[in-house]
C-alpha cells in the first residue's frame, strides 16, 4: 500500500499549523518540504503528520509539528543565523531549522540517537548541521557565541552556560520545569536576559552528566 506523506505533510501544515497561527512564511515552508515520516520509526510512519509527539527510542520523543513550527518561528529568524540545538532527537528540528538558517549546531548525549540521526540527515542531503554527542546543559563552547539557541527537552532551570553562549540581542528558546512545565523565550541584553513566558508545555527532561 503506498501512503501519499506530500499530500499529508500538506494537510498537517494547513490545518494543524497554518490554522493555529503559525505564520512565517519560511517555516511553513520548511514544515511543508522536510519529511517528517523518515525521522520516526518504521511502525510509526502512519502517524507521522498527526500532531502529535512520537516515541523514537531511548525514552524521548519527536516534537508534535505544531510545537516544532511554534518554537522555530518564536526564534524570528532571518536566514543567516547560527544556531545551537540542544537535543538532537531524531534530527526532525535540526532539518527544519537547517532548511531556514545558515548553520545548525545540535549537542545530543545519547549516542545512538545521534548517530542515527546524523545518517537521516546525511541521506537527506543536509551538509550545513553540525553535531556534538556530549551534554547539552553545557552547549558547544568552542562554536559559540550562536544567535539563537532552541533547547528540546526541559531543564528544572535555565543553564547558565546556554545563556552565555548567545550573542547580544540572541534568543533562546527552552521548556523549563519538573512537574509543570513552561515554554520560555529568553533574549539576550547588554547586561541582562529578557524573559518571556510562551505557554505550557510537557517535554522530556533535559538530561545532564552532572
Amino acid at each position: 500500500m503506498k501512503h501519499d506523506f506530500a499530500r499529508k505533510r500538506e494537510r498537517m501544515v494547513e490545518t494543524q499549523i497554518e490554522a493555529r497561527g503559525v505564520k512565517d512564511d519560511k517555516v511553513l515552508e520548511a514544515m511543508r518540504k522536510v519529511p517528517r515520516h523518515l525521522f520516526v520509526p518504521e511502525n510509526m510512519k502512519l502517524y507521522a503528520y498527526r500532531d502529535e509527539p512520537l516515541v523514537i527510542g531511548e525514552g524521548q520523543t519527536i516534537s508534535q509539528p505544531y510545537i516544532v513550527a511554534y518554537m522555530t518561528e518564536a526564534l524570528q529568524l532571518k536566514g543567516h543565523e547560527r544556531i545551537l540545538e540542544v537535543g538532537t532527537g531524531s534530527g526532525y528540528q535540526a532539518a527544519v531549522l537547517a532548511e531556514i538558517i545558515q548553520e545548525v549546531f545540535s549537542v545530543e548525549l545519547l549516542e545512538s540517537l545521534s548517530l542515527k540521526a546524523q545518517d537521516t540527515l546525511k541521506r537527506l542531503g543536509y551538509k550545513n548541521i553540525h553535531f556534538r554527542i556530549g551534554d547539552g546543559t553545557l552547549g558547544w563552547k568552542e562554536r559559540a557565541p550562536y544567535d539563537a539557541i532552541m533547547v528540546t527537552a526541559a531543564p528544572a532551570k535555565v543553564p547558565k552556560a546556554l545563556q552565555e553562549q548567545l550573542t547580544i540581542g540572541g534568543k533562546m528558546i527552552i521548556p523549563v520545569g519538573a512537574a509543570f512545565q513552561e515554554l520560555v523565550l529568553l533574549t539576550r541584553e547588554k547586561r541582562k536576559y529578557k524573559k518571556k513566558i510562551l505557554l505550557p508545555v510537557r517535554f522530556v527532561p533535559l538530561i545532564s552528566t552532572h
